[in-house]
């Protein structure tokens, strides 16, 4: 069985490796990079150490900064923006303390993220918003899955990096024919490469299942596409700027996101 506490080796043993790595390779983004996971990891195991407390104060963060980023590229205003946030908190905290009615704090939140383009009688963007809002619900809220998961979310989202991190590296070196017109850099052989990369993670960590597998090798690599094609749209190359060496929060759990959700289904 998966617990925090069989994680730490593991994890305390990638983040030195890795940090022997970058600091070999003298590449100046990958050690901007590193430091950060060396603040974030610790951090945010300490937080799942906690149990379901830790979990959700975790998905509130993540999901509320997320909501935030992805308002910025679709262009939502200030009320869209903390009406979704709220939404997405609110099922958070659903998930934590009162599991059974979290589908229904869910269509709470659809009904008053569509109210907000309604109530202010914008004929010329209201559809806009109404469907930007509803699928930053749809999409976003699924964070609320780290809660229950617990342990096992956590190394979901190690394997799905580490998927992310390979399929970047081996698709450079690699080349053969692109994963998606929505993301012009990633290849299928990259893509491949990181699969068998988080599936290993998977195992290492004793996480392994056959849904956690589907969840890294389709899910990791949907997700990434899915923000892609709402970037795209934006015209921006990043959610944010802020996260060293990342962009934004967004584009570094958008995998894990759509990972959860294909975890959720199949379990």
């Amino acid at each position: 069985m998966t617990t925090v506490a069989s994680l730490v080796p593991p994890l305390g043993g990638a983040l030195a490796l890795s940090g022997v790595a970058v600091a070999v390779s003298r590449r100046r983004e990958l050690r901007i990079r590193w430091c950060a996971w060396a603040v974030g990891v610790p951090l945010v195991t300490g937080a799942f150490w906690l149990g379901r407390p830790g979990a959700a104060a975790v998905a509130v963060v993540v999901g509320v900064i997320a909501v935030l980023e992805y308002g910025a590229l679709m262009r939502l205003g200030r009320v869209d923006r903390a009406v979704l946030a709220g939404a997405v908190a609110g099922v958070v905290l659903a998930a934590w303390l009162a599991p059974g009615e979290v589908f229904r704090v869910a269509a709470a939140g659809a009904l008053a993220v569509a109210a907000v383009p309604l109530l202010a009688g914008d004929a010329d963007h209201g559809l806009r918003r109404l469907g930007a809002g509803l699928l930053g619900l749809v999409w976003l809220s699924v964070v609320a899955a780290l809660v229950p998961l617990g342990a096992v979310g956590l190394g979901l989202f190690v394997a799905v990096s580490t998927a992310d991190i390979v399929a970047y590296f081996a698709g450079r070196r690699l080349g053969g024919p692109r994963l998606s017109p929505l993301s012009p850099a990633k290849r299928w052989s990259g893509t491949l490469a990181g699969a068998v990369a988080g599936l290993g993670a998977l195992a290492a960590l004793s996480a392994f299942s056959w849904p956690a597998a589907v969840a890294v090798a389709v899910g990791g690599p949907a997700g990434d596409l899915l923000e892609s094609m709402v970037k795209r749209g934006a015209r921006v190359k990043d959610a944010g700027h802020w996260l060293p060496g990342s962009g934004g929060l967004l584009d570094r759990v958008d995998s894990l996101l759509v990972a959860l959700a294909v975890l959720l289904v199949l379990s």
